[in-house]
């Protein structure tokens, strides 16, 4: 076949595609951006994980009959954390994640790159580095990390810029060596503006470094512009139910939101989290609900 003829062929093909899935002005609910999947963030069922009321085994079974795509689950659910699993966890978990039909979208671990003990710090790097390999042996393109709890007054910033950039350096020829990305949370802490998250990311500058982009942990005038801002830097997300303005919590704009994703270059995982009061297992289902819709 002609290459003229094969393209035509496949602009046919992919117009038919279209059509089935766009039938009398009904779009099916699984007809979404390409490459946009969703994903469950773990600590939706912090406590009840925490508590031992459900299992990793039952929450994978969880997220597969209610059809996420896949599971972000965060190192201190495996037993025995910081210190990693065994093999035969680590690979149990992702043979069932398979069989299931689920991705593994991340992973994560706790450390405080601001600590004022620099052998804590230095613990933490090494805690890092191990739960790249970890990430590695789950499949996870991204493990997620803190920059660390402080937030020094201005006159002190500079330092502890330098500092953080300098542990987070220490972690990147483990993340290249695995084919694992680091990714900064902001996380209301030492990184709580857009400006923050991309002084500290173009300081390091690395193919191995991203940002979780959660949406909740921008608290200034216009979260929104923070995360438009942010979103080229973005390896993987944290979509939550609610964000702040001026300090002040109010329901995501998930219309808002989904615009900004849609205009930006970002493919990949969407994982969301809903925290707060509530069951997870009604919470869970209505926020993905929704988020489906805001991603047609």
């Amino acid at each position: 076949m002609k290459r003229q003829q094969f393209l035509q062929g496949l602009l046919a093909l992919t117009a038919t595609s279209l059509a089935s899935e766009s039938l009398g002005g009904y779009t099916s609910p699984n007809f979404y951006r390409p490459g946009l999947k969703t994903s469950l963030n773990a600590y939706s069922f912090n406590d009840l994980l925490i508590k031992g009321k459900i299992t990793l085994e039952e929450l994978l079974e969880f997220c597969a009959a209610r059809q996420f795509d896949a599971i972000d689950i965060t190192g201190y659910y495996f037993k025995g954390y910081p210190a990693v699993p065994a093999d035969d966890i680590i690979f149990g978990f992702k043979r069932k994640a398979h069989h299931l039909g689920l991705g593994i979208s991340g992973t994560g671990v706790r450390n405080d790159f601001t600590h004022a003990d620099p052998s804590v710090r230095k613990a933490h790097v090494e805690t890092v580095k191990a739960w790249t390999e970890v990430a590695a042996k789950l499949g996870a393109p991204v493990l997620r990390i803190f920059t660390g709890l402080a937030y020094p007054p201005q006159s002190e910033r500079k330092q502890y810029t330098e500092i953080v950039a300098e542990h987070i350096s220490q972690c990147l020829e483990s993340a290249k060596s695995h084919g694992v990305i680091i990714a900064i949370q902001n996380h209301h802490d030492f990184i709580r503006t857009g400006d923050e998250v991309i002084e500290l990311l173009k300081l390091i500058d690395s193919p191995w470094l991203g940002l979780v982009l959660d949406i909740g942990s921008y608290h200034g005038a216009n979260p929104y512009e923070d995360i438009r801002k942010t979103i080229p830097y973005a390896v993987n997300w944290q979509i939550k139910e609610k964000m702040f303005v001026n300090d002040k919590e109010q329901l995501t704009d998930l219309k808002k939101i989904f615009d900004l994703i849609k205009a930006s270059a970002y493919r990949g995982y969407l994982p969301i989290e809903t925290l707060g009061a509530g069951d997870p297992f009604k919470k869970v289902p209505l926020f993905l609900s929704a988020v489906k819709k805001a991603m047609i």
